[in-house]
């Protein structure tokens, strides 16, 4: 079986999840991997196929979406000249993980594709939404990459087919235990503005992960280090807590590992709003932004002593096992149903 495997590298999340993924993935026939987008930090270990800049999302230095550079960016040219030449329909399965240029590459060939991963689970209005809905922000989760058959990931399984996350290996077999610091994974603020709020809270020690530095850099009470994986997953195995963004897989790990979080959407960023909702009805603290609030709700969260435990029914093998055989193919009338307004080529 020749697989299509589209990735948004958008993030890091997406490439976390098809470096697990990946090797169950191979088991059922020879993969080819799609890398879309140019906003990472981290590598996929694997052979790389295809490559786009895609369309990539970036950062202001002060936790929001910086539209004037995604603007910048923008090549709609390119986007249509990659769209005709992405050889889709030489594939037995198309998998796409959030991917626009695929999706509509699969619908202009009327080639059948599943959107598996996180943003599939948002096709089912019974995934908890912000109290305040935003019109683009969900037709952009239901549309940007549109595809004939879905298979969601989530911290709980609010429909039929949603699954629970996947959860890094070295994560699943880790021990945790508690050394005493907070780790901090804010890839849209800057270190700056990390450090305004957390230098003043002398009692605690900090490890944040950044952008900006090349080796470690020790300032007062916080240890900025490059972002790596193996770093990472070792500050959080052995953290008391972690501040993060409202992504997925972060947060997942985290409850996993049963280590207290506190959550900070990035302002512009819709599903990171749908992510806090889920994350608050399950007890996780969540602050709108690095702002005065910040002091009080981390110390707060702190002292207590319950954790927000994440259960896992299905390993990666099984999540993997379940996707292929759930992918079964469409006949051309039933493509030309599911995605007729995105045949406009």
């Amino acid at each position: 079986m020749k697989i299509f495997y589209a990735v948004q590298a958008t993030g890091n999340g997406h490439i976390s999840r098809a470096m697990e993924i990946l090797p169950y993935l191979e088991r059922y026939g020879h993969v080819d991997i799609f890398l879309s987008g140019a906003n990472n930090s981290l590598d996929l270990d694997a052979s790389v196929k295809y490559r786009s800049k895609g369309l990539s999302l970036f950062y202001t230095s002060g936790g929001s979406l910086n539209y004037s550079k995604i603007a910048r960016e923008f090549a709609p040219l390119r986007l249509l000249r990659e769209v005709k030449d992405l050889p889709v329909e030489k594939y037995d399965l198309v998998i796409n993980d959030f991917e626009c240029i695929t999706s509509l590459a699969c619908a202009y060939k009327k080639v059948p594709s599943v959107n598996f991963g996180h943003q599939a689970s948002f096709i089912s209005p019974k995934v908890p939404r912000p109290r305040h809905k935003e019109l683009m922000g969900e037709w952009i989760l239901r549309n940007y990459a549109r595809a004939t058959q879905y298979i969601g990931l989530h911290f709980k399984q609010y429909d039929d087919f949603i699954l629970p996350p996947v959860i890094k290996k070295e994560i699943l077999q880790a021990e945790p235990v508690d050394k005493g610091h907070v780790t901090v994974y804010l890839s849209s603020f800057s270190d700056a503005k990390v450090s305004q709020y957390l230098s003043p809270l002398k009692d605690y020690s900090f490890q944040v992960f950044s952008k900006e530095v090349k080796q470690p850099v020790q300032q007062g009470n916080i240890l900025f280090i490059p972002v790596s994986k193996n770093a990472f997953n070792k500050s959080l195995i052995t953290c008391k807590a972690i501040i993060t963004g409202a992504g997925f897989e972060t947060p997942a790990e985290a409850m996993y590992l049963g280590k207290k979080l506190l959550a900070i959407p990035i302002r512009g960023q819709y599903e990171q709003f749908c992510n806090a909702a889920a994350l608050e009805k399950m007890g996780v603290p969540v602050l709108k932004g690095l702002d005065g609030e910040f002091t009080t709700v981390f110390e707060r969260m702190m002292q207590q002593k319950k954790r927000h435990a994440l259960r896992l029914d299905y390993s990666t093998g099984s999540i993997v096992s379940y996707l292929m055989h759930h992918c079964t193919d469409r006949s051309k009338h039933q493509l030309d149903q599911l995605y007729p307004e995105l045949c406009i080529f």
